[in-house]
């Protein structure tokens, strides 16, 4: 079906408005307004600031090596080479190459006029002007990413869920017709969230330390402990004690995947698990012996997915800085969560 985006909407409308000025003020190539406005919107506020000063700053010295090189050689096509020789690696030193395409219009309208009078020298800052500030104008309109966001925050979390789930199974059962597609889908998932928080960053003044974007980037390397569980899980064909006691404890972490911080008291329960293997018999098979190595490293890198969690909130709570996005670190689904596993523990025992 057809559709026309808001970056297309706001290009027509932004091209058509700084053509309509410049003409209006009776400027020389006031088409050239247009063509700024364009290539001035950007896909984010942030980019759209920069872009403006990088365009200006190059036009400006485009603008000036003209002003030298134009009376000494006269405007001969050569002379636009000598200036471009000096202008782009000038460019590059001071990082505004993205303004160089617009300082070469600049110059070209200079070499058609065949003269750099203050008058057109004026002329071209006005339609520099009008088109970047048309471009930060309708620039100003950004629309809200946080309901996508938040769709891949709920898909990721369930995806989490789901793998736990079938590493639980496993380690039981010695077997499962899990195809795995969680593993590809969410690594896919993970990489567009993030792409789209920190276009969100580039668009809000929030601060940018503690948002949606560290909050997947988190996840991202939870989810490399994942893969690196993985084999373990694989390996595992046999049915020891501790195996079911790993698989249960990995249905408690699936239960309880969601935003909120409970790291500290799976931390726990992981660290009684680990003194408990250390005082069971040791094995008497090799068979035996592998199976629970593989359930140590399991063990061990689950505390790892578990500090994780845990050290971004207490940074986040350290700096002060919980933000917009208070509800990605803390809410009332904790309240539930804290009273279930401590009821849990406490039957264990």
């Amino acid at each position: 079906m057809f559709k026309i985006g808001y970056r297309t909407l706001k290009t027509a409308v932004g091209c058509g408005l700084a053509v309509a000025i410049a003409q209006g003020l009776s400027l020389q190539f006031y088409a050239a307004a247009g063509v700024i406005a364009i290539l001035s919107i950007k896909t984010t506020k942030k980019r759209s600031y920069q872009s403006a000063i990088d365009r200006f700053v190059a036009c400006i010295l485009a603008i000036g090596i003209a002003a030298i090189i134009f009376p000494i050689t006269g405007y001969v096509p050569w002379a636009i080479s000598i200036i471009l020789l000096l202008l782009f690696p000038l460019g590059v030193t001071l990082k505004v190459t993205e303004g160089l395409v617009t300082s070469v219009v600049v110059l070209l309208h200079f070499y058609t006029l065949g003269e750099m009078s203050s008058k057109w020298v004026i002329n071209e800052l006005i339609l520099i002007t009008i088109g970047i500030g048309i471009a930060l104008l309708v620039n100003l309109y950004m629309p809200s990413v946080e309901k996508d966001l938040k769709s891949y925050r709920v898909k990721i979390e369930r995806n989490f869920q789901l793998i736990f789930q079938e590493f639980a199974y496993y380690l039981r059962h010695g077997e499962s017709d899990w195809d795995g597609k969680e593993i590809v889908e969410t690594d896919a998932l993970l990489q567009k969230a993030k792409e789209i928080a920190l276009l969100d960053i580039e668009n809000h003044a929030y601060d940018r330390e503690y948002n949606y974007y560290r909050y997947f980037n988190m996840r991202s390397k939870q989810f490399e402990i994942i893969e690196r569980i993985l084999p373990s899980v694989s390996s595992f064909n046999a049915c020891v004690e501790q195996g079911e006691e790993v698989a249960a404890f990995l249905d408690h972490i699936a239960d309880a995947v969601c935003p909120h911080n409970s790291a500290h008291l799976f931390l726990d329960e992981l660290e009684e698990m680990r003194k408990k293997f250390k005082h069971s018999p040791l094995p008497t098979t090799r068979k035996e012996f592998e199976m629970r190595a593989s359930l140590m490293h399991i063990v061990e890198e689950m505390k790892r997915y578990l500090i994780l969690k845990q050290s971004l909130k207490i940074k986040a709570r350290e700096a002060g800085k919980l933000g917009s996005h208070k509800h990605l670190w803390e809410g009332e689904g904790l309240r539930l969560q804290t009273v279930t596993i401590k009821v849990r523990n406490w039957l264990k025992r």
